[in-house]
């Protein structure tokens, strides 16, 4: 059975600094015609750094829509026609002041595909060099550092609820063989 929803058209309902907002007419595999509310987003990349000891340098920072300080590895939206590498490698820089020596992508994460066209490309950064972090103007966090272990507790238990961390801290756990 094919399960494809063909788009029909659509209009534009928000224009946003980061997303747009669509609402689509798409006919359903039975002929039937739906709306769909798109949120269209550029994506982005998150990443993890990992030093030789298996300690991780998240950042704290206030999450607006959520009203809350949350825990979570460095991440960021990707400029249009950026590749997700490079701005994996900004990111880290930034938030944290690192480079590393290597970067290992360990996937891709639809953040919520039922609404928004995001993904998220995950990085693991090892051979870590440190520096000065520079954020974004209107960026304000703090950069901590937390044992893979830990991490990997406050994930399961749901102390961390930030998905792109979660994923990335399993994922990387399970490459450095620290499962």
């Amino acid at each position: 059975m094919d399960l494809t929803e063909k788009r029909l058209d659509g209009e534009l309902k928000y224009k946003g600094v980061i997303v747009d907002v669509v609402m689509d007419r798409a006919q359903l595999c039975d002929g039937s015609v739906v709306r769909r509310e798109v949120v269209r987003h550029p994506g982005g990349v998150t990443v993890l750094p990992v030093d030789d000891e298996g300690y991780c340098y998240c950042v704290r920072q206030f999450r607006y829509p959520l009203q809350k300080l949350m825990l979570e590895a460095p991440a960021g939206k990707l400029e249009p026609g950026e590749d997700p590498t490079e701005c994996a490698i900004r990111e880290l820089s930034e938030e944290t002041g690192f480079t590393a020596d290597k970067l290992q992508y360990l996937g891709r994460c639809c953040t919520s595909p039922g609404i928004t066209t995001e993904v998220l490309h995950i990085y693991l950064a090892t051979g870590l060099h440190a520096g000065s972090s520079h954020p974004d103007e209107g960026e304000f966090l703090s950069v901590e550092k937390h044992h893979i272990d830990e991490l990997t507790e406050l994930a399961m238990n749901g102390e961390i609820d930030d998905g792109k961390t979660i994923i990335a801290v399993l994922k990387a756990r399970q490459i450095l063989n620290l499962v």
